[in-house]
């Protein structure tokens, strides 16, 4: 028996437009940074509706000892300074180089931001990480937690899969 899954098991690959596309890749730049850096591979980067870029951050658990610094954690801290109305807020989108957890998607939830955008799926990362105690995480889909949401949080993904999937390979411990 073999203990990968079927690929029919992943969820299928979503097809970005050119705008989403470049700001996913901006996001997977991040996701290398930061494993260039000790990190685990994650990026994100936060962009307003008129296309600027309002925040861009990589995970830095490993640098700071701070099990909070996820990519999209960090990003989210970052528009704190940015003094956004709700309106600004609700229609970003936070690009993120792979599912946001369950953690990442509640500070989305809470920052107000209304779209997200991300890369390697939660299932298919599973695979990267194996089954040790100290890589697991909460099963709980971002969809699951933005569907909770009293505003609506667009969620697109996941998306260029190999491209997110790169800073992935030999980075996580067997």
């Amino acid at each position: 028996m073999s203990s990968n899954p079927p690929a029919d098991a992943f969820p299928p690959e979503t097809q970005l437009d050119e705008r989403d596309g470049r700001y996913l890749r901006k996001a997977i730049v991040w996701s290398h940074a930061g494993r260039r850096r000790g990190n685990r591979p994650f990026g994100a980067v936060v962009v307003s509706a008129v296309g600027e870029v309002l925040a861009e951050a990589y995970c830095n658990t490993a640098e700071t000892g701070d099990v909070t610094g996820h990519a999209e954690t960090n990003a989210v801290r970052m528009l704190a300074d940015r003094k956004l109305s709700r309106d600004e807020l609700a229609s970003a989108t936070i690009y993120s180089s792979g599912e946001p957890c369950v953690m990442c998607a509640g500070a989305i939830f809470w920052s107000g931001i209304g779209r997200v955008v991300f890369g390697i799926d939660a299932e298919r990362l599973r695979l990267f990480r194996g089954e040790r105690g100290d890589q697991r995480d909460a099963e709980l889909s971002c969809r699951d937690v933005f569907r909770s949401s009293p505003h609506p949080i667009e969620c697109i993904g996941p998306a260029l899969i190999d491209e997110a999937s790169a800073a992935h390979v030999g980075a996580w411990k067997t």
